[in-house]
């Protein structure tokens, strides 16, 4: 009898400590583990990242990182590490937070335009992704792909069409540059490639002088009017003249892109570069800046009339006098030139 009471207490006592421990395990598998009192909370993980840096990334979010680590480790989570961009929810049990992290990579959104060069570019989306600038750039000019794809480093800006794209956050760099090639190729419908024939300009051209209305007026509704200018232009024979055109120049040539030059000289006009178009009729061999769409479309459906030349309106700021004739043009010049002469603005 005395036996089995010690064998019934051990049996007890066996069940207590099951019980125990099942009730352990369970909290550390199923119970609320997050710390944060916001709704969310985004981890980023990068490429290659080790356990150790998931989990000081981690720490601060958890009530206690130990026992999500006992879980991680049970569901294998620490020797299968996902880079990417991932929401936690308050309340989140370790199984619910390790399910997240090994699946449900989120995406996010990158946003760009009216960059004036890849440089800028690079900075730009090394800002909204895993990939630095560095990286971003180096692909960017990689010069086997811009051969390939028949582009070089003064016009491979126009590749990149402004736009808002869904991408995940660990995408690589040349994972980036492949997608936008993608992006550019879509952009031009068979509608768009027919519209640049009809005005006898490439797909490159249109985004040239795309590039120059787009840095000519800031009002959408004038850029199909700018454009019809600079066809009017091209289709006698014109140089463009294009002011913006010569401010690039000057930057390409002293190489200080972050200089503000908001009046042209008459000595700026003689400067030898392949972009000024007071001294070359050709097109520049790229774009001056980053086109949007809007600017695009306004070159390939420009506004047809009979106007050759613009200049800034005064009387209604942001949008352009334009004119038929040299005689016209000057006299709404001498408009523009007094009230900029007033203003004191000398470069």
């Amino acid at each position: 009898m005395y036996i089995k009471k010690i064998l019934l207490a051990i049996a007890l006592f066996g069940l207590l400590g099951l019980g125990i421990f099942s009730y352990y395990i369970y909290n550390v598998i199923f119970s609320a583990n997050t710390a944060f009192s916001e709704n969310t909370a985004e981890v980023f993980i990068p490429t290659n990242a080790t356990y150790a840096q998931v989990r000081d990334s981690l720490q601060p979010l958890l009530e206690d990182i130990k026992d999500f680590d006992v879980v991680a480790q049970k569901k294998g989570y620490t020797e299968n590490l996902k880079a990417g961009k991932y929401i936690l929810k308050k309340g989140m049990n370790n199984n619910e937070l390790v399910n997240v992290l090994r699946s449900q990579n989120e995406p996010v959104w990158v946003t760009f335009n009216n960059q004036e060069r890849l440089e800028n570019l690079a900075g730009r989306i090394s800002r909204q992704i895993e990939a630095d600038s560095a990286s971003i750039i180096s692909a960017m000019k990689d010069s086997s792909f811009l051969a390939e794809n028949k582009f070089d480093n003064r016009n491979a800006l126009g590749m990149y069409v402004p736009n808002k794209y869904e991408f995940f956050w660990n995408t690589s760099a040349e994972e980036f540059r492949s997608r936008m090639l993608e992006e550019y190729n879509r952009f031009w419908t068979e509608e768009r490639l027919n519209k640049a024939e009809e005005i006898g300009l490439t797909p490159y051209e249109v985004i040239v002088v795309a590039s120059i209305v787009q840095k000519e007026t800031a009002k959408v509704d004038e850029r199909p009017r700018v454009a019809g200018v600079y066809m009017n232009r091209i289709n006698n024979g014109w140089k463009l003249d294009a002011d913006p055109t010569v401010i690039y120049a000057i930057k390409e040539t002293t190489k200080n892109f972050d200089t503000i030059i908001k009046r042209v000289l008459y000595k700026d006009l003689k400067l030898d570069s392949p972009y000024n178009t007071y001294k070359y009729k050709e097109l520049p061999p790229g774009p001056i800046s980053m086109p949007d769409i809007s600017s695009i479309d306004a070159v390939l459906n420009f506004e047809d009339h009979d106007y050759f030349y613009f200049v800034a309106d005064v009387e209604n700021f942001g949008y352009h006098k334009f004119a038929k004739t040299l005689s016209q043009h000057n006299i709404n010049k001498r408009t523009y030139v007094r009230w900029i002469n007033a203003q004191g603005i000398n470069r």
